[in-house]
């Protein structure tokens, strides 16, 4: 048999010996070992001269030595926190009134639920078992099909693995050595229309069959009012924010007022009145954030405008020193001033963009109609919250209160750790350090994380990153014997004689993917079969960064195709006797089709995935 041929023999063992349930990497390992050594073989020469222990040795010391694996484990351990700390109840309480009065408002909350929660912590095992033990049963007994239910949390519960920060993403970003933080820009956005494909479904099955999720009743949807808030309401006025501004500025008959026996302090006034402000807050806050990184951020220093200035003047008394003064700057296209860039770069604390080629569209100043758009958004935004807070009674406000304690402080942890990837102040292992330990505060804060738990959270951390990091040795050994038999060489010809377009090698490669996530998991396609594609992608003229989410996305799929989806078996674990599991099998169907469309909007409309990653770091 010759060594092609044996490549090939090795790629269809994999795939056989991983489907009887051998683990993936100490299999990727052994048969690298073994195919490898004939591979290696010489006549006449030791068993133990055989260079595949050279490459073993090789192979193991680069992956352990990847600077990009460094924060799995702490992403990791961010997420186990998250879990152990228990602090999804009341998140999906809350989120439950808020989308009281929407179709299928538990399958909407779930989903919400399953979405914000995958993105803290990153576990599609923790998210599912979660969600079911919390929402699957209330579902049930409301009378919700049983498909709605099982699909939504399923479905839900994979999206953690899509949106960053996820470790699938850094486990890519490791076998294509490409960047994580464009990676991380580029499936922000079809991560969140994913979720808006879901939602769009779950809500429009309600509508056309209202049957399947019918309305709760009173008992459930009615807001728990605290007493001493409808006695601030007879007191001062009915609606909630004059209530508690003239509370704030009066507060004599406020503080008449009781809660729990005890007289209310001026501090609560003030706290319930912050409460109030949330959204305001927030709105404020963004408006501010946008305008200061598309207008003022990009603003070059005044000194360097001042030289640029006298240059383009035509001052030749003073042209060649300020040419100088330029190239110190950092601002002249010479070679030396090329080579400090990503110097400059790395001390800014993002490494992952050192090697970008052009400058972001964000350096070049906003364009004219981004202030239309941004006046007219402002406009929008203030009726709204006019609205808002002339609408807003006790009932509301108490709803807003209870996001308020339980969205926001996980929103903020999770915002500030994407917030310093993506604006180059951190790079990605030093962001994971900055949520694992987040995760920590907000786990104390709610006195829900104890030693037991925390010593469970650490054990978990280290077992998944244990089983990654062999992972990567045994895709690294695996991947190198079988292009030095000739597998890898043999495939590529292979394609290349089909004369595909690049459309139809997109589809092709997908198509694949698509077919290979019914038998087997992420992780062994992304470190097995991806690495099969990546060389092709620079002759068909494909972006790897766009054709990485394409495969993010993809992937999906693997979590909700049976016979191996281990999203619908974690739910099982937790499901009621009489759930089948054909019953989630069949719940979870249409959202690997959501999934297919999802990929076609995105190949169709490829700004969806690469317009961040182009705007924040350049082409």
């Amino acid at each position: 048999m010759s060594d092609p041929a044996l490549g090939l023999l090795m790629l269809g063992l994999i795939v056989v010996v991983i489907m009887l349930g051998f683990p993936t990497a100490f299999t990727l390992m052994g048969l690298g070992m073994f195919f490898g050594f004939f591979a290696y073989y010489r006549a006449g020469e030791s068993w133990a001269d055989n260079h595949i222990f050279d490459l073993m040795v090789q192979r193991t010391y680069g992956a352990m030595t990847n600077d990009v694996l460094i924060s799995i484990p702490l992403f990791v351990l961010m997420g186990y926190v998250m879990e152990r700390g228990a602090l999804v109840d009341k998140m999906f309480y809350s989120i439950q009134l808020a989308f009281r009065r929407v179709p299928a408002s538990l399958a909407v909350a779930t989903l919400i639920v399953c979405t914000f929660w995958g993105i803290a912590s990153g576990l599609v095992g923790a998210v599912v078992v979660l969600m079911g033990v919390i929402a699957f049963n209330p579902m049930l007994k409301a009378g919700y099909d049983v498909k709605l239910a099982s699909g939504v949390i399923t479905a839900g519960g994979t999206l953690g693995i899509l949106i960053p920060p996820s470790v699938m993403i850094i486990v890519y970003a490791a076998v294509a050595g490409q960047s994580v933080v464009k990676l991380y820009a580029a499936a922000m956005f079809p991560g969140f229309f994913l979720a808006f494909l879901y939602l769009v479904y779950i809500i429009g099955w309600a509508l056309i069959n209202p049957k399947i999720a019918p309305k709760l009743p009173e008992s459930e949807t009615r807001v728990p009012i605290r007493p001493w808030i409808a006695d601030l309401q007879q007191a001062y006025s009915h609606k909630m924010l004059p209530a508690l501004l003239t509370a704030a500025v009066a507060p004599s008959r406020a503080m008449a007022l009781t809660m729990d026996g005890a007289r209310i302090t001026y501090a609560t006034i003030l706290k319930n009145l912050g409460f109030a402000l949330v959204p305001l807050i927030l709105a404020l806050t963004t408006l501010w954030a946008a305008w200061w990184y598309v207008v003022i951020h990009p603003q070059p220093d005044a000194p360097a405008a001042a030289i640029i200035e006298r240059v383009q003047s035509g001052d030749a008394s003073t042209a060649t020193p300020e040419e100088e003064k330029l190239e110190e700057l950092g601002a002249a296209q010479s070679g030396s001033a090329k080579e400090s860039e990503p110097e400059v770069l790395q001390q800014m604390g993002n490494a992952d963009l050192q090697n970008s080629p052009t400058n972001a569209p964000v350096d070049a100043g906003p364009p004219p109609e981004f202030y239309t758009y941004f006046a007219f958004t402002a406009a929008i935004i203030a009726l709204m919250l006019f609205y808002y807070y002339w609408t807003m009674g006790a009932a509301q406000f108490e709803v807003l209160r209870l996001l308020t304690s339980s969205v926001m402080p996980l929103g903020i942890l999770t915002a500030i750790v994407l917030a310093v990837i993506l604006l180059g102040i951190t790079t990605a292992t030093e962001s994971a350090a900055v949520g694992a330990a987040g995760a920590f505060l907000l786990a104390f804060q709610a006195r829900t994380l104890d030693w037991k738990r925390t010593k469970e959270a650490v054990f978990l951390t280290a077992k998944t990153t244990s089983m990654v990091c062999w992972l990567f040795v045994g895709s690294a050994l695996f991947s190198a014997v079988f292009a030095i038999l000739g597998g890898q060489a043999l495939l590529e010809s292979w394609v290349l004689s089909l004369n595909l377009t690049p459309v139809q090698f997109m589809i092709l490669s997908q198509a694949i993917i698509f077919i290979l996530g019914w038998p087997l998991e992420w992780t062994e396609i992304i470190v097995i079969f991806v690495p099969i594609f990546l060389p092709m992608l620079k002759h068909f003229g494909i972006d790897p960064i766009l054709w990485g989410v394409l495969v993010f996305v993809n992937l999906q799929a693997a979590f909700l195709s049976p016979p191996v989806a281990m999203s619908a078996f974690y739910l099982k674990g937790v499901a009621p006797s009489h759930v089948t599991l054909n019953q989630i099998f069949s719940g979870m169907m249409p959202y690997m089709l959501i999934v297919i469309i999802c990929m076609v909007l995105m190949y169709i409309w490829p700004g969806l995935t690469l317009w961040l990653p182009n705007y924040l770091y350049g082409n």
